[in-house]
């Protein structure tokens, strides 16, 4: 508490002396008084007093206000009175006009109260369970405090919510209120919950934070909505920004197609209001989170594809060719679809289509240059178009071409103007930041891709009438040597650096353009002197930059020019400038203030004009290029020598490994088809193969009815020889006698279950006996009921039926067997019997009617077998059921007999208690009779005679109870 007195007394204008001790009163009262209605009073008096004299009663009153909270939660009104009293301690919102000393004193002292408040973490833990209250009064007060304690403190009061059991799940219920400003509030108070806390942030997410806020962004009106809409925009982007977790989720859950309605912006003329364009710049900056060159690329890539599926890109490219669009709106948008479009081929291919909405149409992509390069546009402007350009020329070799084309000779249009002359027209005017602009947007056509720089070789330029064309790299190399004599607005050095930037890009990695370069006589002693000139600090960055284009020069020279070889031109930095000196201007690039904040952000952000030096891609250049640049300039000529060999080992390695390559992709290709050919042979040879099934199963049907015809016409003609009747007959006789062994074997089979099946009913049987005799003679002994032993006489009956019937059954299946044996031994006869060529007609057919006879017979008979081999499984199912139903009966006598078996054994161990217990009472009595006598009193003898009777009746009664 002493910082707190110090505060105090350091006050210029502390409280009186009496209202200091009403203060000591109140909180007197509010502690030692009984009566809620005096607390509830002395709370209200404080309430009043607390904005006035916040300190006094911060420090004499918050304990005591914490102790209500803790002990008066039924009385909502004395819970709100402190909520409201705290709050005005903790808070510095209330304060208003006062001075700069005093506005610090006053955030001191907001913070000082918050960190003795959640000093005891528990007083957090409580201000949470209170925010489940749904009375107006408790909850809204409960959210402005615990609000306000996190924007005075808000990583320790961040903890203690994170480990509070459902801290964050109650907080998120806030949402869902139906009241608005408590919602609101709510809003406001997660924004403060999730400011930079990545654990928090995720927990409110999955508590489906999102879908909440969207809704109510949808219910607001979108970009019509009030400052609601604000404060919802502001929380997502605080869930989302740096949060890749959260990013995807936001991306699964489908809520990007969510985004499309917010964009849905008409042409107005009537304006547009503050918080409108506020609401708009809130969601272009969400939309730019998702997208950030910053993300990971796969949740980028990712998200980029989404936005177009959804129509979301389209939606922004309607807006950036829209009227009546404000300024910051239209930059922002910009800003938007570059990131949008970065690095994604079908978002940029979309964008290369879109048409400004003109007569006749025009690119969006011309429409934007044109702003670019027009010194009459805002500065933020400009470089959103820029930024816009490099986005989506950023991986998309397709776009750098289509650039690159319009400023060859054959694909000029002279009625339209294209992007490559509105390029080449801001690269030569008189405006600094249209030469710099056009010159970094010209070397992001170039970047990473050395077909476009031999391309742009071909590119003339006619610089006035009668004088012949020069080339677009001439020219650069003419206004740079030019220097300061042409008069332009804007800063000294951009102009220049603009073209060193462009020219360092196109010849690197490019040693036909280091070549071209070269071959102009002029310009290698002008990057010589003005590297080796001692010239100001502004000019040590163009020194720099003309070192790097002359190291560019020595590293991808491929000595086709016998003057300017690597090594004359060593000889010549070692004679004019020094290794040392042109190492040490070479190191002023990336020692500038400015460089290092290019090579932070894609972005060109720039404050102003005059900051606009470097560009992102080409701080990525310098630092590649540095130290091998630095490492040329020291190597030796035997080193180049073994160098270039080692070169051109690699290039022929190079080229045997992409022959080899080739070799192996076309095998592949062959593979491939061989595999499809391979494919296609299956699949017609299983079609074959199914085909020839077919046929055999076919063949063998019309084999069996051609058998089946022959068989037929062999018995309609009776006109044949006898030979062929004979055959015939046998035929028959064959397959007629191969039935009835199969079906003989058949009964054999079925005879062998039925005799096992006896088998073990016998036993069965058998057991049942004895254990129905035993249980019956138990049963009896005990209690038996004659029905009970007249159903065990059934039963006994019923089974010596059954057996006897099961008997005669097995006899006669022993009977069927003779038979069918006799049966089959005599067609086996009769087939053996051929008829003698030469026997008479008359014979023959009798033996075939005979046969005839007997086989009708034999299956008549198995017919009959069947019958009776199925009425004798009937006849043992029933046996079963009837077994079943006597093994149920015999176990519920078995099941009464136990019981009353229990009954018998409890009854013998009571008699045998009582009589123990009585023979205790009887010892007792005469011990008490004989300290009678020897005390002399006297005792009367009937007593005992009648104590004796009744002894002996209680043994009597025993005696029978025994019996029983």
């Amino acid at each position: 508490m002493n910082f707190l007195r110090g505060v105090m007394g350091g006050q210029s204008a502390g409280p009186q002396h009496t209202e200091a001790e009403t203060i000591q009163k109140l909180c007197d009262r509010v502690a030692s008084s009984t009566l809620l209605d005096d607390r509830r009073n002395a709370v209200r008096a404080l309430k009043s007093l607390s904005k006035k004299y916040r300190l006094e009663v911060g420090i004499q009153a918050m304990e005591h206000l914490i102790h209500v909270l803790q002990t008066d939660r039924s009385d909502s009104e004395i819970i709100a009175y402190a909520l409201d009293t705290l709050y005005n301690i903790i808070s510095n919102d209330e304060e208003e006009e006062i001075e700069e000393n005093s506005a610090r004193q006053t955030e001191d002292l907001g913070s000082q109260f918050t960190e003795i408040f959640i000093k005891q973490p528990e007083n957090v833990t409580l201000l949470l369970s209170l925010l489940e209250e749904f009375d107006f009064h408790v909850r809204w007060p409960g959210v402005r405090l615990l609000t306000s304690l996190l924007k005075q403190l808000g990583p320790p009061v961040q903890q203690i919510i994170l480990v509070s059991p459902m801290g964050v799940s109650r907080l998120m219920d806030l949402l869902a209120d139906s009241r608005e400003i408590i919602r609101n509030d709510g809003v406001l108070l997660l924004q403060a919950l999730t400011r930079s806390n990545g654990a928090i942030q995720k927990i409110v997410a999955f508590e489906n934070a999102f879908e909440r806020l969207l809704d109510i962004i949808t219910d607001e009106g979108n970009s019509d909505g009030g400052i609601v809409v604000e404060d919802c925009l502001i929380l997502l982007q605080n869930l989302l920004k740096n949060n890749n977790s959260n990013q995807n989720f936001f991306k699964e859950g489908s809520y990007i197609q969510r985004m499309k309605p917010w964009f849905e912006v008409a042409d107005e003329n009537s304006g547009w209001s503050a918080q409108k364009v506020t609401n708009l710049h809130l969601m272009l900056q969400l939309v730019r989170v998702l997208v950030s060159p910053t993300n990971p690329p796969g949740a980028t890539s990712s998200c980029q594809k989404a936005m177009f599926q959804c129509g979301l890109l389209q939606q922004l490219c309607t807006i950036l060719m829209a009227t009546g669009i404000p300024a910051d709106i239209l930059t922002e948008t910009i800003n938007t679809v570059s990131e949008v479009i970065r690095g994604c081929q079908v978002n940029q291919d979309y964008f290369a289509s879109v048409n400004a909405p003109s007569n006749p149409p025009r690119p969006a992509i011309v429409v934007l240059l044109m702003s670019m390069v027009n010194e009459r546009q805002p500065f933020v402007l400009r470089c959103a178009v820029l930024y816009c350009f490099q986005c989506f020329l950023y991986k998309n070799q397709k776009g750098q071409g289509e650039i690159v084309a319009t400023l060859l000779p054959s694909t000029i249009d002279g009625n339209s103007v294209s992007a490559g002359q509105l390029l080449c027209g801001g690269l030569f005017s008189t405006d600094s930041l249209s030469n710099w602009c056009a010159a970094v947007a010209l070397a992001h056509a170039l970047q990473g891709n050395a077909t476009q720089k031999e391309q742009l070789l071909r590119v003339q330029l006619a610089t006035s009438i009668g004088n012949p064309p020069v080339s677009l790299l001439q020219q650069c190399t003419n206004i740079l040597s030019q220097g300061d004599k042409i008069d332009r607005r804007g800063s000294k050095i951009q102009t220049r650096v603009g073209l060193l930037m462009l020219l360092c890009t196109w010849l690197s990695s490019c040693p036909i353009a280091v070549t071209h370069f070269l071959h102009n006589s002029a310009n290698v002693p002008f990057l010589t002197g003005q590297i080796a000139e001692n010239l100001g600090e502004e000019e040590q960055l163009v020194q720099g930059l003309c070192a790097l284009l002359l190291g560019i020069s020595i590293y991808f020279n491929d000595n086709s020019l016998e003057n300017y070889m690597k090594e004359k031109l060593k000889q010549l930095i070692e004679k004019r400038i020094g290794k040392e000196n042109f190492i040490e201007k070479l190191g002023f690039i990336s020692k500038h203030e400015l460089y290092s904040r290019a090579s932070q952000k894609p972005q060109p952000n720039f404050p102003s004009p005059e900051y606009m030096i470097f560009d992102h891609e080409f701080t990525k250049l310098v630092k590649e290029l540095e130290g091998v640049i630095t490492k040329a300039i020291y190597k030796s000529s035997e080193e180049d020598k073994k160098e270039e060999e080692v070169k051109k080992t690699l290039e022929q390695h190079d080229n045997i490994v992409t022959h080899y390559k080739n070799m192996i992709r076309e095998q592949d290709l062959q593979l491939e088809e061989l595999k499809q050919q391979v494919s296609t042979l299956k699949c017609q040879n299983e079609q074959l193969q199914t085909a020839v099934t077919q046929q055999v199963s076919q063949i063998q049907q019309h084999k069996d009815q051609y058998n089946l015809l022959k068989v037929q016409l062999g018995k309609d003609s009776h006109h044949q020889g006898s030979h062929s009747e004979g055959a015939q007959v046998n035929g028959i006789q064959l397959e007629e006698v191969s039935r009835l062994r199969e079906e003989v074997e058949e009964l054999k089979s079925h005879q062998g279950l039925l005799q096992s099946q006896l088998a073990e009913k016998d036993s069965l049987i058998e057991n049942l006996k004895s254990s129905q005799a035993s249980a019956l003679n138990e049963q009896a002994s005990v209690t038996a009921s004659p029905r009970d032993s007249e159903q065990v006489v059934e039963l006994k009956q019923e089974l010596t039926a059954l057996k006897s019937q099961l008997n005669s059954q097995a006899l006669e299946i022993t009977r069927l067997k003779a038979e069918n044996h006799e049966l089959l031994q005599r067609a086996e006869a009769l087939a053996k019997s051929v008829p003698v060529q030469g026997e008479s007609e008359n014979v023959t057919t009798a033996k075939t009617t005979d046969v005839e006879g007997r086989l009708s017979a034999l299956l008549q008979e198995t017919k009959e077998l069947k019958n009776e081999i199925k009425a004798l499984s009937e006849e043992k199912t029933a046996i079963k059921k009837q077994l079943d139903t006597s093994n149920s009966t015999i176990a519920i006598l078995q099941t009464e007999k136990d019981k009353l078996d229990l009954e018998v054994t409890d009854s013998k161990k009571e008699q045998d208690d009582l009589l123990v217990l009585l023979a205790d009472q009887d010892q007792k009595i005469l011990s008490l009779k004989s300290k009678l006598k020897n005390l002399g009193h006297p005792v009367e003898e009937e007593d005992e005679s009648g104590d004796q009777e009744d002894d002996d009746d209680e043994m009597d009664d025993g005696d029978k109870d025994q019996d029983i």
